[in-house]
């Protein structure tokens, strides 16, 4: 099963406008009604706070059934997402209007219309469907939608589910769908170099990246020396923008690659998943992952903290939607191996001048493409052999 998030444009009436913007609203207030209870009462079973609280969020914010207990959910979720993350105990505070929308119970499509619930009872609207087509052919399943106001402009985000393209049970029924095999070698400078079977190669520049964040770095120490009130929410601020950037940069690149090469291809990544960045060491996090090479303190930040593990994430559902696949192989001297004779010598390759040049043969290349071509040859082992993970 392969599921993502399709954003789906509503169109509104002021009507429209004006009882939507009501619900969330009375949503919002039930879900900060339901976190000082728990704040208070520290508890985090649902049934529990079913039973206390339903008939007082019926009544109180006059929302029907469905919305009373994705209240409750939703106030729950925030409350066990911050445990897991190990935050200090604090009570959560729902600061903008929102909305979960319980399939078939708050919403649906009736004659291509979506036909949503409100605290007057339900209406009905258009939505953009240019680009939306395949969401609505009857392979996908819908999920509980998220109603967002951005801009005064309106959206659904739905969670959509559907079959993936490698959903056989035998291996060596999905190996026969490959065609094509591109290696991906990820970094700093290029954050992404490609190498596929024509001997094509692409380079995706870090440099905007790179200048970006060492503004975000700039303004994070200017913020930190002044340990004021201000100061340190300006920092969360500054955090979640650049969170954002990073992801939105990660989902342009996967998206290049995943729409560039035909149906069929096999992407191939180093597994970097043993290696934690300065965030996992924090917080114990799994989320973002780091380079295996040891960099000065200066240039920690940027080498420590690039999300690759979100990269992966991110193009592996992608490829799925695609008819590709995805898989890692040991990162074991992908980045010291000559891919011409074979050879492998450290000494080969010069950091500071990203080339690398082979002592036995002189085969002499960018070191990025060195390794995305290395990472080929391992794709191409990868079918031959039909291990799980090359070596």
């Amino acid at each position: 099963m392969s599921t993502i998030t399709a954003k789906i444009q509503i169109y509104t009436s002021d009507l429209d406008k004006k009882l939507l913007t009501e619900t969330m609203r009375a949503y919002s207030n039930a879900c900060n009604m339901i976190s000082s209870k728990i704040f208070l009462t520290e508890e985090l079973k649902q049934k529990s706070l079913h039973n206390a609280l339903y008939y007082q969020i019926r009544t109180e914010f006059s929302l029907g059934s469905q919305m009373a207990c994705s209240a409750i959910i939703t106030t729950l979720a925030r409350y066990k997402s911050a445990k897991s993350n190990g935050h200090e105990w604090s009570e959560i505070k729902f600061k903008r209007p929102e909305c979960d929308l319980v399939w078939n119970r708050d919403y649906s499509l009736t004659d291509n219309l979506f036909s949503v619930n409100t605290l007057n009872g339900r209406i009905k609207l258009r939505y953009q469907t240019k680009g939306m087509e395949k969401y609505f052919d009857g392979s996908w399943e819908f999920g509980t939608a998220k109603l967002i106001n951005k801009f005064n402009k309106w959206f659904l985000h739905i969670p959509m589910t559907t079959l993936n393209s490698f959903s056989d049970d035998s291996e060596q029924l999905q190996m026969s769908n490959i065609n094509n095999v591109v290696g991906v070698d990820l970094g700093i400078n290029f954050l992404a170099t490609t190498y596929e079977s024509n001997g094509k190669t692409e380079f995706f520049s870090g440099k905007q990246v790179k200048n970006t964040r060492g503004q975000y770095k700039a303004v994070r120490k200017e913020l930190q020396q002044r340990q004021t009130p201000s100061s340190r929410k300006r920092l969360k601020e500054i955090g979640q923008r650049e969170n954002r950037y990073m992801s939105d940069v990660n989902h342009c690149v996967t998206k290049a690659l995943v729409t560039k090469y035909p149906k069929g291809t096999l992407f191939v990544l180093e597994d970097l998943s043993g290696v934690l960045s300065e965030r996992n060491v924090r917080q114990r996090r799994t989320f973002v992952h780091c380079a295996t090479e040891k960099v000065r303190v200066k240039n920690r930040y940027v080498s420590v903290s690039w999300a690759f593990y979100q990269f992966r994430l991110m193009l592996e559902y992608k490829a799925e939607l695609h008819g590709h696949k995805v898989i890692v192989v040991s990162p074991k001297y992908t980045s010291q191996t000559c891919p011409k004779c074979g050879c492998v010598e450290k000494s080969k390759r010069n950091k500071k001048t990203h080339t690398f040049c082979c002592k036995n043969c002189s085969y002499t290349s960018n070191d990025d493409r060195i390794g995305a071509m290395n990472l080929y040859r391992k794709g191409i082992n990868y079918l031959e052999i039909g291990i799980g993970i090359a070596e």
